[in-house]
């Protein structure tokens, strides 16, 4: 197949600069300390370590931060082309507690994209790979980019 290896690599060096571009300004990734880890075309992973200003009144990991968590990872996939992407739905099922202390990383794989739309699957670990959390988004391309210029 002529030329595949070379699309590849393209497509790799689109996401990363996608990705870059996007972390750039995610003041919200940025200020919880969530950082990139590996991107490619319809692929992402985002790592954050949990605080404990991060604690629900049971003293874990409040789940609205392991939903933050993989809703980062579900939109540096999605946004790994050449377009812009939004969160259409999502969905999460909380299956361990994160407990203060542990590192949490979030990696988001596309299953299908459609036409505008795109499915994905963000899975949360910690660093020694229990499963916390099981996330499920679908996302809608949107003509131009109706956020240039906003900020």
């Amino acid at each position: 197949m002529p030329g595949a290896d070379g699309e590849q690599a393209d497509a790799m060096t689109v996401a990363a600069r996608r990705a870059e571009e996007l972390y750039a300004t995610d003041r919200t990734c940025q200020s919880l300390g969530i950082t990139l880890g590996e991107v490619g075309p319809g692929r992402a992973s985002v790592s954050m370590r949990v605080t404990a200003e991060m604690t629900n009144g049971y003293g874990i990991g409040h789940g609205g931060y392991v939903f933050l968590l993989a809703d980062a990872a579900f939109a540096y996939a999605c946004n790994s082309y050449a377009s812009v992407n939004v969160a259409q739905s999502a969905q999460v099922t909380f299956l361990r507690p994160a407990r203060v202390g542990a590192d949490l990383v979030a990696e988001a794989t596309e299953r299908e994209r459609v036409g505008r739309t795109g499915l994905y699957d963000v899975t949360v670990r910690t660093s020694d790979g229990e499963v916390v959390a099981e996330f499920r988004g679908q996302s809608q391309m949107l003509s131009g980019n109706p956020f240039a210029g906003r900020g």
